[in-house]
């Protein structure tokens, strides 16, 4: 439950292998704008479900034409014509690619009519043998609406790829800026695949070869205050990753974005999921709503009476720090949260910086002569972290995650450590995994980094308790720094 120190590399490297970056805060130290990211929601699609929710139900109507008068009955075609529409739609068969034309779907259209239709003609058998459908009339039936499927989906369709082709959309490519400019050059003399790249997300290229004259010059977008401008000045509604980077994904869907992969070896689907050969799917953002909904629950569940039970000890506290350190009980320090929202993190004060500049840039004040046998009592049994439970409360923490850390220092462990950044796609904890390996103080970042990863990849809320549980055995033992 403590804030971590390790030493910290004077001049950061490049980023050889890793992915972009979300949250960063400049290297220079100064205060940075708070981003304030929109509730998760979904993307627009360039023309509505509806025309294709409408094609399957008038082609499922269709096929209904061909049954006798007597099977024309509400109860069999509503079932009939829900289950199509929620078939077709789970298989995504409502959102196809702007590229995507009517051949490309008939296998998937094909085999849940013939599905929907085989059910029907079981359970009107099973309810009414006398009105049992003959295989003649369901191969009419199914035959009628396979056709009709088809024909009104390309019509459909060639109407999408011509406003793909006349308003494409505003795209970001997330990748290294080699592989980026490549595709965004294929995008670019492409408009019929309705991509307009007007920005990387990625790393600046390394001694790299030169761009040549037919790539577009877009912009190299390293930080989230950069992203944040890009997405909201261009309208941006679609995010191409060619490397893997969950975070990113994760904030990119966040506005709202469409994201999708691109390039290497992608099995299935259909032949025309791909963008002038690059073979593309969707990243389909992960429920993670129930998940996220169960630990929160958790931390106010455990928190509400924490604060309570601590309360007595809090105002001890405080009036340790008052008599021994003078006014201004509290430390309030900016840091990097989930998906790179800045927050106030509070504590209680054990050494009073010179300036602002110390504050956000110095690494360990553990062993500074300034401290008070007040702040090192504080430091040792970790008691000074005892106001992150107010964090926890207003939603900025939870009780387990990875640790937060100020923007300046993000922004260099981002560059040097893989995977650093993603750390952020799960609420910063007031202990984690990391900790309860006894990963504070002077220890490696990359081993703190390979943890939390691996704690946000097997989350689950017993392992929250676990952590917990691990987490106050360690305080009682006077464990903290």
């Amino acid at each position: 439950m403590t804030t971590e120190s390790t030493s910290v590399p004077s001049s950061p490297g490049p980023w050889p292998t890793a992915g972009p970056t979300f949250g960063l805060a400049p290297l220079v130290p100064r205060r940075t704008p708070r981003l304030s990211l929109p509730a998760r929601r979904r993307p627009r699609s360039r023309s509505g479900t509806a025309p294709l929710v409408a094609a399957d139900a008038l082609a499922t109507l269709t096929g209904a034409l061909f049954l006798g008068p007597s099977h024309h009955d509400i109860r069999l075609l509503l079932p009939v014509v829900a289950l199509v529409l929620l078939l077709d739609g789970r298989a995504g068969l409502h959102r196809p690619a702007a590229y995507t034309r009517a051949l490309d779907d008939l296998p998937a259209l094909a085999s849940r009519a013939g599905l929907v239709w085989c059910l029907a003609a079981a359970s009107v058998a099973a309810y009414s043998p006398a009105l049992a459908l003959g295989p003649r009339r369901l191969c009419a039936a199914y035959g009628a609406h396979v056709g009709a499927a088809v024909l009104v989906r390309a019509v459909l369709l060639a109407r999408r790829r011509r406003i793909a082709r006349a308003h494409p959309r505003s795209t970001l490519v997330v990748g290294g800026t080699g592989a980026a400019r490549r595709f965004a050059t294929a995008a670019d003399r492409h408009p019929e695949y309705g991509l307009r790249p007007v920005g990387i997300v990625g790393v600046p290229a390394q001694g790299g070869a030169a761009r040549t004259g037919g790539e577009p010059g877009l912009p190299v977008l390293t930080t989230a205050e950069e992203i944040h401008r890009a997405v909201i000045q261009n309208a941006v509604r679609d995010a191409v990753f060619l490397d893997d980077d969950p975070g990113l994904v994760r904030l990119l869907q966040r506005y709202g974005c469409a994201t999708w992969r691109v390039g290497g070896e992608q099995a299935g689907g259909p032949m025309g999921a791909h963008v002038w050969g690059y073979a593309r799917r969707p990243i389909v953002p992960p429920d993670e709503r129930r998940g996220l909904a169960a630990k929160r629950a958790l931390d106010l569940a455990l928190v509400v009476p924490a604060l309570a039970f601590a309360l007595p000890v809090l105002l001890l506290c405080a009036l340790s720090v008052r008599l021994s350190d003078g006014p201004g009980v509290l430390f309030r320090q900016e840091r990097v949260g989930q998906y790179g929202r800045h927050f106030t993190l509070l504590k209680f004060r054990t050494l009073r910086p010179s300036d602002e500049t110390e504050s956000a840039t110095r690494w360990n004040v553990a062993d500074d002569r300034r401290m008070s046998a007040a702040g090192r009592l504080l430091r040792k049994t970790s008691l000074d972290e005892l106001p992150q439970l107010w964090n926890v409360l207003r939603g900025d923490m939870s009780l387990v995650g990875p640790r937060p850390e100020r923007p300046y220092f993000v922004a260099q462990f981002s560059k040097v450590h893989t995977g650093y950044a993603a750390r952020h796609r799960m609420p910063v904890g007031l202990t984690g995994l990391a900790q309860v390996h006894g990963l504070r103080g002077d220890t490696s970042i990359e081993d703190r980094c390979r943890f939390d990863n691996h704690y946000i990849d097997h989350w689950s809320l017993w392992q929250d308790v676990c952590i917990l549980l691990r987490t106050a055995a360690g305080v009682v033992r006077h464990t903290g720094s």
